[in-house]
């Protein structure tokens, strides 16, 4: 069937302003991390997106390394942009890609050459079938690179028009600002950091947000469900087909212990007398920080992923409604 996005899109979404740059990013960005590969239903991923767009959302976010198989999320996300995004609507969205991670063998398939991300971002192009890319990512520090060479390929992704923007993730506070420093030298100041931030990953409270803030950067926090930690689909187990339950997952089975599992449970009661999902909580909470541009979710489902948005419709935490959360964060999984 033909896809028309509908008129009224951008009614609903609220729209956050990256760092001290000229874009506006969607409250609540996609990302294609998993669900969206290969190994996946494409009519599914289609659906979601489609959905995703039709709800304002306009950032979606990928990296070479997405699918399972590697490479296959960009794929699909191209053949979906050419059957769907017609005419101009390239133009209403921001696209997102990373190198970093291993992609290919040999000396030059993963961390942070010139040759690796140039190369990459060149493959990504050509497997989303896509002139440029709005925002291309250094995906994680390498420690035998320097910096500066780092830096400077996203430089020259920007100024080659292959991409629009740079951004930088997984970077912590002291390379970051190094990072920043550099780029801006440049004159390719950095537009976006992606770190992991969750209630339950909270590293960049110790200093990174503050250096985004001073630099004006503009933050995308990844896995904000704690790979879906942060929902009711663990309150009573491992179900089959969840994340933790794939071989394929990055979450394991392990990472469900029974104190955490009180946590979630408790977590779960301070949403339910919010009228929220856990998932819609733990995304709200995220939001409360006014150096937080966007959340990052994914989404298995259009039902997940309309849940997900939901937590627009109250975005509102009480002070003693987050004394409460602390009170159950603090205690030790």
């Amino acid at each position: 069937m033909n896809y028309t996005p509908l008129a009224d899109r951008y009614s609903k979404m609220a729209y956050n302003r990256c760092g001290n740059s000229g874009v506006l990013l969607p409250a609540i960005s996609l990302g294609l991390w998993h669900n969206f590969g290969s190994v996946d239903d494409f009519e599914t991923a289609r659906s979601i997106i489609r959905r995703a767009f039709d709800k304002g959302i306009t950032h979606f976010d990928l990296a070479n390394n997405y699918g399972p198989a590697p490479g296959t999320a960009e794929e699909n996300f191209g053949a979906i942009l050419k059957k769907d995004f017609t005419g101009n609507l390239r133009d209403e969205l921001i696209i997102s890609t990373k190198a970093g991670y291993y992609m290919w063998p040999g000396p030059y398939g993963e961390w942070g050459s010139r040759k690796y991300l140039l190369s990459s971002l060149d493959q990504s192009l050509k497997r989303m079938q896509l002139e440029y890319v709005d925002i291309f990512y250094s995906h994680r520090p390498d420690p035998n690179t320097p910096l500066e060479e780092t830096m400077m390929a996203l430089n020259t992704a920007v100024k080659s028009g292959k991409a629009l923007y740079a951004g930088i993730s997984n970077y912590k506070a002291p390379e970051a600002k190094r990072a920043f420093a550099i780029l801006k030298q440049l004159g390719t100041p950095c537009l976006i950091h992606q770190p992991k931030y969750s209630m339950f990953e909270r590293w960049v409270e110790d200093g990174l947000l503050d250096v985004l803030e001073e630099n004006g950067v503009g933050c995308i926090p990844f896995s904000p469900l704690a790979q879906g930690l942060l929902t009711d689909k663990y309150l009573k187990g491992i179900p089959e087909g969840s994340r933790a339950a794939k071989p394929h997952g990055f979450l394991k089975t392990t990472d469900i212990t029974e104190e955490r599992l009180q946590q979630i449970k408790q977590l779960n009661e301070l949403a339910k007398k919010r009228n929220q999902s856990l998932a819609q909580m733990a995304l709200v909470w995220l939001m409360k920080d006014k150096r937080i541009t966007t959340v990052l979710i994914g989404a298995s489902s259009v039902q997940q992923l309309d849940n997900n948005i939901d937590c627009l419709n109250n975005v509102v935490l009480s002070d003693d409604e987050l004394k409460k959360i602390e009170s159950v964060l603090k205690k030790k999984p």
